[in-house]
């Protein structure tokens, strides 16, 4: 099974037809279940749910099944029957695609079992899950650099984007496939904040990360990434250096080793990025440091 996350409108089932458009071919048996059903693909069997005469999804997929499908498509899991047999189907050789709404890639790991699915079908079922969502990017044309310089940019307007600042949308992705070390850390009950702990450890790159880069290479600001990515306490603290999130309480970046401007390297308070001095040890910051040995 593979699971594409996400809010209304974040391009899910463009990229589940992308996949489609990709997968399909005269010796596969590809069967989707949607509601309804958005684009017309030519060698694909779709089945538009019709709930006023009982072809729910379930029901949809019960049929299906019997019709020997080589990978099925279900336009949205929203309760426990139309999962039980989504994930029956999973089990049984067929890949299944569909679509979650959650926040992020680990978080639908949650969202399963809270819904009735046990903890041993999602670890073993699951192949992997993307999370996405789209930002606008910025007009070529008329973007500028921003205040702070370096390779951040910012919209202006002009009359090729309407004097919006803005021109085309991007998508931003955190891909979260499950190792045989996840599979088992989820068998045996682990909470979120533990699974989160062990992608972040297999280096897995959160949407904040992927957006934050999209900042970096100019083509979309750090706002517009804010604006549509659910913002945690960490995500405005960014490293000066790499420009990738920090912890509140690390002391230096561990992507790039750079020291954090948020804590104090003397007594580990909490710092503002502009402080020159830490007002509790009087230790010098890093920022002040750095200017000295220039």
């Amino acid at each position: 099974m593979i699971l594409v996350t996400g809010p209304t409108g974040s391009g899910k089932t463009t990229t589940l037809y992308a996949v489609i458009n990709e997968l399909k071919s005269e010796t596969k048996n590809l069967t989707t279940v949607e509601d309804p059903v958005e684009y017309t693909i030519e060698g694909v069997n779709q089945v538009q749910i019709n709930s006023e005469i009982g072809l729910t999804f379930a029901a949809a997929l019960r049929s299906i099944l019997r019709q020997d499908p080589n990978i099925i498509l279900i336009g949205e899991i929203r309760d426990l029957e139309t999962a039980e047999i989504a994930f029956r189907a999973a089990m049984t050789g067929h890949l299944v695609l569909s679509t979650l709404h959650t926040n992020d890639a680990v978080s639908t790991i949650t969202r399963l079992i809270d819904i009735g699915i046990p903890r041993y079908l999602v670890s073993s079922a699951v192949v992997g899950i993307v999370a996405q969502r789209l930002v606008r990017k910025l007009c070529l044309q008329c973007r500028v650099e921003a205040p702070a310089g370096g390779a951040f940019f910012q919209e202006k307007g002009c009359a090729a984007c309407h004097y919006t600042g803005f021109s085309g949308r991007r998508g931003i992705f955190e891909l979260f496939t499950l190792s045989t070390k996840l599979r088992e850390l989820i068998a045996s009950g682990a909470t979120e904040q533990e699974i989160r702990a062990m992608t972040a450890a297999f280096g897995m790159r959160t949407l904040q990360e992927d957006g934050l880069q999209k900042v970096a290479q100019g083509i979309t600001t750090t706002e517009e990434v804010i604006r549509v990515v659910e913002v945690e306490e960490t995500f405005r603290n960014l490293c000066p250096q790499c420009h990738r999130s920090l912890h509140l309480d690390y002391l230096i970046c561990p992507h790039c080793g750079c020291a954090s401007p948020y804590v104090c390297a003397s007594c580990g308070k909490f710092l503002q990025p502009e402080w020159t001095a830490c007002p509790y040890c009087r230790h010098a910051t890093q920022a002040v440091k750095s200017e000295e040995s220039s």
